[in-house]
């Protein structure tokens, strides 16, 4: 019995759901454009097995850790690494047997829907996990992963990955990407530029992550404009593997297009450690307006990624460290956060900016409105709590009707957790044909353009937005 329903998504009359069969089957095997993720190069560049079903599918992701902290599971009994190096759990098995008996939890979320795909389509399961069939589920997954046919460049294979993104800081040295290309693999793994540590006065050693910075590029970083040279300069060795964009993690939209003898003070104060909270928003601001600008000289996308109340729990904070789902959305201003920048160089083609957001509020009353205006300015797909079909389905209906289908950059998958890769895009399809479908069964589009669509949602907006 199969774990999951052929039909799952489509629309319930019979009529639309009929026409959505057959658009997904004009998309539902295109290549997989990834233009956004957090997958470890590593992972590629070295090809080695995964270790044990356990570190595949439950230590790393935070999708699945986070709702089983919810029920009071304790991180450390999932094997998730503890910042002080203190003990935590290493056994797989009893992970996995772990995460079997809590699979309930799961029932009716996305997460339940990908990793189902996974468990069916990469493994061949056809009985769902639970207590009684965890040994079997483990035993099985992990003679698979020692296997050829389940290493990563494998996998890139089965699942056609066309090209992927990963996300890289700032001062990475890249050294994955640099083995990736010296292996003379085929696959194509690009790095994104994610400078949060360098431009964020309140991220951890700020100060001396911008003399590193220096020290990277041999520019003066204590000062304005040798700071500023030495970020094109990491761009252009980003570039140099590949780099088709970069990306901003902030916990607001703000932008701000300071005069330069202003930006320079604030950043003074920035590397002294002296901002308050109010100075380090803006100085975050403006370097979005910066990163802006040198987009224009160097072509990078830039990817805005506001709105996350991160690490909400200090001790959580202090016990594991960053990125273990804690990051709570919050509400978002997109309309005045954003006009410095888009005053600036909104109205340049040249340019392409890409919004995301966690307020659901902003789409049909902000955002949409500015990507439906701005040349410079489009929207990034239904992210992170909203990576949903009920996410998808409302971004949809609350952007379409202003911004249309071509302001909006296709589906990307935003995740570490590589076996969801598939499974994400699937859902992003079906989701867009049933609404394709909805729309020519109600008078709103043309049978014919809702094929043209459908594959430019599922494929040719996300290439062409991230100039893959």
């Amino acid at each position: 019995m199969p774990l999951l329903d052929a039909d799952r998504l489509m629309p319930v009359d019979s009529a639309a759901r009929g026409l959505a069969r057959a658009l997904y089957a004009t998309v539902a095997d295109l290549p997989i454009i990834s233009p956004h993720g957090h997958t470890d190069p590593r992972w590629y560049a070295t090809n080695a097995p995964f270790p044990d079903p356990a570190q595949l599918f439950v230590t790393p992701d935070h999708y699945v850790f986070r709702m089983l902290c919810s029920q009071g599971i304790a991180l450390t009994d999932l094997g998730v690494p503890r910042a002080d190096g203190g003990p935590t759990e290493t056994d797989g098995r009893k992970i996995w047997r772990l995460f079997a008996q809590n699979y309930h939890l799961f029932r009716g979320t996305p997460s339940r829907m990908w990793l189902d795909h996974a468990f069916e389509t990469v493994f061949g399961f056809d009985v769902p996990l639970s207590a009684s069939t965890a040994d079997d589920y483990y035993d099985r997954i992990d003679a698979a992963l020692a296997t050829p046919a389940f290493r990563p460049r494998a996998l890139f294979d089965r699942f056609k990955i066309e090209v992927i993104s990963t996300t890289d800081g700032a001062l990475d040295d890249l050294r994955w990407h640099q083995m990736i290309r010296a292996s003379g693999w085929q696959g194509r793994v690009v790095p994104a530029y994610r400078p949060d540590a360098v431009v964020d006065p309140e991220f951890a050693g700020f100060a001396e992550n911008v003399a590193r910075l220096g020290e990277l590029t041999g520019e003066d970083t204590a000062t304005w404009s040798g700071y500023l040279n030495a970020h094109r300069i990491r761009r252009a060795f980003f570039i140099g593997y590949g780099c088709t964009s970069s990306d901003h993690g902030h916990a607001t939209a703000r932008t701000e297009d300071l005069p330069q003898d202003q930006a320079a003070l604030l950043f003074a104060r920035a590397l002294r450690g002296e901002c308050s909270a109010e100075e380090a928003d803006a100085f975050r601001g403006q370097m979005l307006t910066e990163m802006a600008r040198m987009s224009l000289e160097d072509g990078l996308v830039l990817q805005i990624h506001p709105g996350s109340r991160r690490n909400h729990s200090a001790s959580m904070l202090e016990m594991f460290g960053r990125d273990k789902g804690f990051d709570i959305p919050g509400r978002t201003d997109y309309v005045t956060a954003l006009r410095p920048l888009l005053n600036a160089v909104g109205m340049d083609n040249r340019l392409s900016v890409i919004v995301f957001t966690l307020d659901e509020s902003a789409y049909a009353r902000e955002l949409a409105p500015l990507a439906g205006v701005y040349p410079a300015l489009k929207l990034g797909p239904a992210w992170w709590f909203h990576d949903s079909p009920e996410g998808m389905r409302r971004f949809r209906e609350m952007t379409t009707e202003t911004a249309g289908f071509y302001n909006t950059v296709g589906f990307n998958d935003d995740t570490r957790a590589y076996l969801s890769i598939p499974a994400r895009h699937d859902v992003a399809r079906r989701v867009d044909c049933a609404f394709l479908a909805t729309l020519v069964r109600t008078g709103r589009l043309a049978e014919t353009d809702a094929y043209e669509v459908a594959h430019d949602l599922a494929y040719r907006l996300a290439k062409q937005a991230y100039r893959l």
